[in-house]
């Protein structure tokens, strides 16, 4: 099946759109419909041939729309670019399925072309254990929406999925396929009767209860799945040996969503309690479900198998519990041991849902019959397991309970790790202040960095938890010392899992580091034991944001692992050291080159000195959907990293529309999942053969090329009079704050207005719907063609690099996305939103003058006659969407300049143009999916 080969697909999407049309007809009046078609055929016709005269005669139909009349409209065009994007997610799948019916050779990043590649390079069963062994993959969630699907639309959309997969068979007949589409026409009926918009800002626990939709939903059903899969591919390349190679439990989710409290005021210990808490009863109660299903399954009668020994005596430990869960029915499967090992896990669980819910309505009431822990839950069902195998059961301990077993290694009692985020300065005043209460103590904020690092070394070298020094503290402080308590009393309470790395924003000092330390202590979560031991359960995560930081990394570490109770306390807890790095605020800073190689460099430093100091190191990559904010294909991306930098591990954030165009379908999360790990994989080739180094010449010159950029950017960004009021004016960031998307402010300080205040995705978000999308490829043009500056020698070396170096191909092709969705007219009407008419032509040339440097020099480069000719597929759907998305630009400036006339005292006017100016950026960011 050919890549641009989409006449299925189209098929089904023109399919989509006509059941959609029905429900129009049927559902509203004939004037949305007929706005629709006209709006739809009319910019069609224009992208095909510009008309003048047809262009007045479309926007003055825009214009004369009353605003119940624009927000159908809006909703009609939202709901087919819903409807597009189910087909292609279920094209794209039966596209793969069917490799795999034919027995074809399977897509790049599936695990079946990964292990064949390392078998084919000599790759042995002993080296791949090595390799399987050092894996570990940690995605994480948060609570960054740009799209916030409501759930009761995704779980609408899900529907509807499954309804395509049905149309599928080729077995249908011409009636049971007039039934499923009258049930799609239904399902979509029901969407349209939907409303996509919040009616109400979500507050944190409705952040928390999306998240953890996808894992009731997808991920307890993918996780398992990716095993198999991946234990079949290496069967299918190693065979006989393959029996040796045992694939452990690598993936390990994780969390914001209830944990990162940077400008977020709403996150409160008593949040971030509930959070865990809210997250273990969904997999507890996953968990029950499953130990039911295996009791129906695992039905082995004692008079005709003998379990093993272990599980007997583990049965016969039970006796105490048997007599109170089986108080009514004591003989209770007395002749199935598995089924009575399996209810009274059940009944186990139970008890620890109980306390869960007692202590999420603030009551403290825990059974004595709890599990204490995750592992006492693995070992029973590891007994269950080698019992199954002793009597010559294998290949049922193999089949369903494995999958639990699988499901429990991964998630254990906490589903996922919680994360903790703050901000340096907030920790810095709270030490300052714990300090001003101790008379013996120093000015905090008169000491020198080196006075600081070596005071709080010597605070954490004393044996014993420090005691407060007063009661009367501020709020921030309190605030601070109370989530320290929560840590540690959750971690007791769920599992020493509970919690992953406390990440601290705006890393400027190593004395940051040890600030959170210090006051972690006075929660007993590190210091030093009477024996003079060390110990630390909270371990560490700088954050490190801005060019400027970036560029500071190696002697930030250095100092930070020259202290001696820091190294003591990281040796305590694994030697591990996570470094967070941030794609978003770097890119807003200084571009999107500079910071791409800031950050590449950073890598190279941070792991550099890890090995100096015979430490392991994992990096934590911040990403967001869009290229601005470190998106694209995350295998391409992973396989981007320097060379010798991955060893196995990786970190990297899931947000935005990232969540629902990942997750929302297991199917999909299946694949997504796959592509990611074989990267890791790929990326990970140094743990058992020589890495190749990067070319020094390339090196080099993108090292020029970076410094280009940023100097093109800040130009624009920082040295342009008036551009941060072009950004204001000139795209809807202001309107984007007043959608219900998230519970975080879109500003660090909510009266400043400059480029450093406005949060990375409200920045990226405001320049993606006015289709000017300056984050992801402004100054790539003028570097490129600066460096080169007419040399064909030049450009030949520019070539050869796009060719070899997996890092500037990605940089190009993502850059390619951003161009491919950046619309140089329609950012020019978004221009005339300016009230300065001199400063909005200033700025819009600048940004079209790099536009088109940058399509010129991309095209040159890559050797290509359109964007994206190294991805069809995009390119492809992009053309589909590109004529819809033109009348929903247009609308929106109609509704920007009616909303921003009316009288700030005219709440009733506003209101009026409020709701269907919302619709239009829920709208836009459906087209074009990573808008964030």
């Amino acid at each position: 099946m050919q890549e641009n080969d989409d006449k299925e697909l189209r098929a089904r999407v023109k399919l989509f759109g006509n059941l959609l049309g029905n429900v129009l007809s049927d559902q509203e009046d004939g004037q949305v419909l007929e706005a629709v078609e006209t709006l739809r055929k009319g910019f069609i016709e224009l992208r095909a041939a510009e008309d003048p005269l047809r262009r007045e005669q479309l926007m003055r139909l825009i214009e004369a729309l009353d605003p119940a009349t624009l927000t159908h409209v809006l909703r009609a065009f939202s709901t087919y670019f819903l409807l597009a994007n189910i087909a292609e997610e279920d094209y794209q799948h039966h596209e793969r399925r069917t490799r795999v019916a034919r027995g074809e050779p399977l897509w790049r990043g599936s695990f079946d072309d990964t292990v064949r590649e390392f078998r084919a390079n000599g790759v042995s069963a002993e080296q791949m254990q090595t390799l399987l062994d050092s894996l570990s993959f940690q995605p994480v969630f948060t609570a960054h929406p740009t799209e916030a699907k409501r759930r009761t639309l995704l779980e609408a959309q899900r529907r509807i999925f499954l309804l395509a997969k049905r149309l599928n068979d080729p077995n249908l007949g011409s009636f049971q396929r007039g039934v499923v589409e009258q049930q799609l026409q239904n399902q979509i009926q029901i969407l349209w009767k939907t409303d996509e918009v919040r009616v109400h800002k979500p507050v944190v626990a409705d952040e928390i209860n999306n998240g953890l939709h996808y894992f009731r939903e997808t991920l307890f059903q993918a996780v398992p799945y990716i095993y198999r899969n991946l234990e079949r591919a290496l069967g299918n390349s190693y065979g006989s040996e393959a029996a040796s190679i045992r694939v452990p439990s690598f993936i390990r989710y994780g969390s914001w969503i209830g944990g990162d409290r940077d400008g977020n005021p709403f996150v409160t210990h008593e949040v971030t309690a509930m959070a865990v808490r809210m997250q273990s009863k969904v997999v507890l109660r996953e968990y029950v479900r499953r130990l039911d299903e295996l009791s129906h399954l695992l039905t082995h009668s004692s008079s005709l198998v003998r379990p093993s020994l272990s599980f007997a005596e583990r049965l016969a430990a039970d006796s105490k519990l048997a007599q109170v869960a089986f108080a009514e029915e004591p003989r209770r499967y007395s002749h199935e041991p598995y089924r009575r090992k399996l209810a009274l896990m059940s009944y186990r669980l139970q008890r620890n849902l109980e306390a869960l819910k007692a202590a999420l309505d603030g009551h403290e009431e825990r059974s004595p019959w709890c599990y204490a822990s995750e592992r006492d839950f693995l070992d029973d069902l590891y007994s269950i397991r080698d019992s199954l195998r002793s009597h010559g059961d294998g290949n049922l301990a193999d089949a369903d309970l494995k999958d639990l077993i699988r499901l429990a290694e991964s998630f254990g009692f906490y589903l996922a790790a919680l994360d903790i985020r703050q901000e340096s300065t907030r920790h810095t005043e709270a030490v300052a202040e714990l300090f001003a209460c101790a008379p013996n103590l120093p000015d905090y904020m008169s000491l020198s960095e080196e006075g600081r690092l070596q005071v709080l070394g010597e605070m954490l070298s004393h044996a014993g938890t420090p005691l407060l020094y007063a009661e009367d503290l501020s709020e921030n402080t309190r605030e601070i010392l109370a989530v320290m308590r929560t840590v540690a009393s959750l971690r007791e309470e769920i599992s020493p899992r509970t919690f992953g790395a406390y990440v601290i924003s705006m890393t400027h000092a190593a004395s940051h580091v040890m600030e959170v330390l210090f006051l972690a202590s006075f929660a007993g979560l590190c210091g030093r034991r009477s024996d003079g031991s060390w110990y630390c359960d909270l371990p560490i995560s700088p954050l490190f944001e801005t060019i400027d930081d970036l560029a500071h990394i190696e002697p930030v570490l250095n100092q930070l692992l020259d202290c001696e109770a820091y190294r003591a306390l990281l040796a305590a807890s694994g030697d591990v050291q996570e470094v967070m790095l941030g794609y978003s605020d770097s890119c807003k800073d200084g571009g999107i080159l500079a910071s791409a190689w800031n950050l590449y460099q950073a890598q190279r430093r941070i792991v550099t000195i890890a090995g100096r100091r015979g430490i392991q190191c994992r990096l934590f990559h911040g990403r967001g959907g869009t290229v601005g904010r470190g998106g694209g294909p995350t295998h391409d991306a992973i396989l981007a990293q320097p060379a010798g930098t991955v060893q196995g591990q990786i970190k990297l954030t899931e947000q935005g529309e990232v969540l629902s165009s990942k997750y929302s379908n297991p199917e999909t999360a299946v694949y997504e999942l796959t592509v990611a790990i074989t990267g890791l994989i790929k990326a990970s080739r140094c743990a058992v053969s020589e890495c190749t180094p990067d070319n020094p010449e390339y090196v080099g010159i993108m090292s020029e090329l970076a410094t280009r950029g940023e100097h093109a950017y800040r130009e624009l960004t920082d040295r342009t009079p008036g551009f941060i009021d072009y950004f204001y004016e000139a795209t809807p960031v202001n309107e984007i704050g007043l959608l219900n998307l998230g519970s975080r402010p879109s500003h660090r300080k909510k009266a400043d207005r400059s480029k450093y205040s406005v949060r990375a995705i409200p920045w990226v978000f405001g320049w993606g719907l006015s289709r000017q999308i300056i984050p992801g490829w402004y100054g790539i043009g003028a570097a490129l063609r600066d460096w080169q500056h007419g040399d064909a020698q030049r450009l030949a070396t520019l070539r050869r690099m796009y060719d070899e170096w997996p890092f500037f191909r990605a940089l190009l092709s993502n850059a390619q996305m951003s161009l491919a969705k950046s619309d140089m007219t329609i950012a020019a009407e978004y221009a005339t939103l300016c009230a300065d008419v001199t400063l909005a032509e200033t700025v819009y040339e600048a940004i079209h003058g790099e536009y088109a440097t940058t399509v010129a020099q991309a095209l040159c480069v890559t050797q290509s006659d359109h964007l994206l000719n190294d991805n069809p597929r995009l390119r492809l759907s992009l053309d589909r969407r590109t004529p819809y998305l033109d009348p929903m630009n247009h609308i929106q400036l109609c509704l920007l300049r009616r909303f921003r006339a009316a009288e700030q005292g005219a709440e009733a006017e506003r209101a009026l143009w409020l709701n269907p100016l919302l619709r239009s950026i829920n709208a836009l960011a459906n087209g074009m999916r990573n808008t964030g």
